[in-house]
């Protein structure tokens, strides 16, 4: 069947890159040229590439079976075909990406919204334990670090786009039941659940951008999508300390159930299956019915019972993070430094209080110099990361990308997070003017939202096919840590001090520092290592 042209201008797009896990290299699929079994990324790896499924009785000749040229196959139609979500239009491309920043921006909204109005909820609730009370915050933070090791798996089997609009109809349910909490037994209960079904977006977001970007797109795609994580928690209590001021803090929860709800109808009316192995299955059950041929199977079929691609899928993120240094060791920095924002904004309220008699609802507003931090990372990672990216691919190797080259931004990065954060620790210390605080937070902001997107970045140039799992891997690592360390905070405060407290957070962040030099001088190494390539 001929792929319709009365789509309008597609963009004009190279030839698809997919990292070879089995030697570390990038491969390019030449036009027309079959493909073989995938199970995350949209796109197919080269026809003479080894499948790294291994199949039940690991017996199969997978070169063999990639070369397979049976009648019986069902693949794309051609290498333009415009079902295939890497030939969409940029309009609809970026359509679908930006519905998914919004979603992906609307889960950690609710993570932090609902910080300043904390005192209020112990005095609700007749108590006073402050450790208490930042794990009501914290809880959350665990489902959303649960919630991708069940949701990813889930998308491969039910395609994208029904996790995304399960995910979205169960965090409204449970975000009113939090309204509608009488204890505090039954709201961390339900905020816990809230964070686990909300995943969706963090456990599959980055499988959806590599679903339709190609290498010259996916930058600003990644940097669209990880502002949600970033900004979300930084606008959260602004809006939640002037809300709770107000209405009292169950219209928290109500403010964050009608945005979910929009956010719900425009995703169902909006966004589009980008997996490319449930959209080829959907064509070949058509084309069943359509010819009464039993015998056609989908080219990305990996023939392996739903429960056994299930377990595999839930495994997957594990031995990325357990057997790829490359994964864990990216991971582990990212996770530190979404740390940090927990880890500040759970402790902005007792201290602006405390130190510069903010109320509940002023208080809120400290929140936004990291997030204007955030933007403004945002946007010199826009204007340099792809510049940087090109001119090295160019100088060093052809023009031919390498995900290393992803890394330069973080140079500098990577020195702005301690710094920020010194001074933010030291000035409130002593109470100097809080606008200076509040700038060193500011610029421990531009830190993390380079570092993150960077690495986000490169852990999808790297495992690009398995991209969700990549991810996936990584946040739930990251929330973990983003849970348990903000737990610490005022305990830490209280034996440290201020000053000293966050000059601790700034030495391991100088002590991570140089993990952005050696990605970049031996990550190639690394990746390539016969003995950190992994066979899922």
């Amino acid at each position: 069947m001929a792929p319709s042209q009365d789509l309008g201008e597609r963009d004009q797009q190279p030839p698809v890159s997919y990292p070879d896990l089995e030697n570390g290299q990038h491969g390019k699929i030449p036009n027309g040229q079959a493909s073989t079994t995938g199970t995350e990324g949209s796109g197919t790896p080269r026809a003479n590439e080894k499948d790294d499924i291994l199949l039940p009785n690991g017996n199969h000749d997978l070169k063999e079976k990639s070369q397979e040229t049976n009648t019986n196959i069902v693949d794309w139609d051609g290498p333009d075909d415009p079902a295939n979500p890497q030939n969409w239009t940029l309009s609809k491309k970026w359509l679908n990406i930006s519905v998914v920043g919004l979603i992906t921006f609307n889960v950690p909204l609710a993570s932090s919204m609902f910080a300043p109005a904390v005192p209020q909820l112990l005095q609700d609730f007749h108590t006073d334990n402050a450790s208490l009370s930042t794990f009501v915050v914290s809880v959350y933070i665990l489902g959303l670090a649960a919630g991708p090791l069940i949701l990813a798996p889930m998308s491969e089997l039910y395609g994208r786009l029904n996790v995304y609009h399960v995910g979205n109809v169960l965090f409204i349910i449970f975000t009113v039941a939090c309204g509608l909490a009488t204890n505090i037994n039954m709201l961390v209960a339900f905020r816990f659940l809230a964070g686990l079904v909300g995943a969706a977006p963090i456990a599959i977001g980055a499988g959806t951008i590599a679903d339709v970007t190609n290498l010259q797109q996916r930058g600003t795609a990644m940097s669209i999508w990880s502002l949600g994580p970033l900004l979300g928690p930084s606008i959260g209590p602004v809006i939640g300390g002037f809300l709770s001021q107000a209405a009292g803090w169950r219209w928290i929860f109500w403010l964050l159930a009608i945005i979910a709800g929009a956010v719900a109808i425009i995703s169902f009316f909006v966004l589009q299956e980008t997996h490319a192995p449930t959209l080829l299955k959907r064509k070949t059950n058509r084309l069943r019915k359509d010819t009464g041929n039993m015998e056609l199977r989908s080219k990305l079929d990996t023939q392996l019972p739903p429960k056994e691609m299930f377990l595999r899928a839930i495994v997957r993120p594990c031995k990325m993070l357990l057997f790829s240094p490359v994964c864990l060791i990216l991971s582990l920095y990212s996770a530190f430094v979404y740390a940090l924002i927990y880890f500040m904004f759970s402790t902005f309220s007792f201290i602006f209080k405390a130190n510069y008699g903010f109320n509940q609802g002023t208080v809120g507003l400290v929140y936004l110099a990291c997030g204007i931090g955030m933007l403004l990372g945002l946007g010199i990672q826009q204007l340099t990361g792809d510049r940087v990216r090109q001119r090295l691919a160019d100088k060093r190797n052809g023009g031919d990308h390498k995900p290393e080259y992803r890394f330069p931004p973080m140079f500098i990065a990577g020195g702005l997070l301690p710094a920020g954060l010194f001074m933010y620790g030291w000035t409130v210390q002593y109470h100097v003017h809080w606008a200076v605080p509040l700038l060193g937070t500011l610029i421990a902001g531009i830190g993390i939202c380079i570092i993150s997107i960077c690495i986000n970045t490169y852990l999808v140039d790297t495992f690009t096919m398995y991209a969700a799992s990549a991810l996936a891997a990584s946040a739930v690592l990251r929330s973990v840590f983003a849970a348990v360390l903000p737990l610490f905070a005022l305990q830490m405060y209280n034996k440290l001090g201020l000053g000293w407290g966050n000059s601790l957070l700034a030495f391991v962040g100088l002590g991570m520092w140089p993990i952005t030099l050696l990605f970049f001088v031996h990550g190639e190494k690394l990746r390539k290592n016969p003995k950190f390539q992994i066979k899922f």
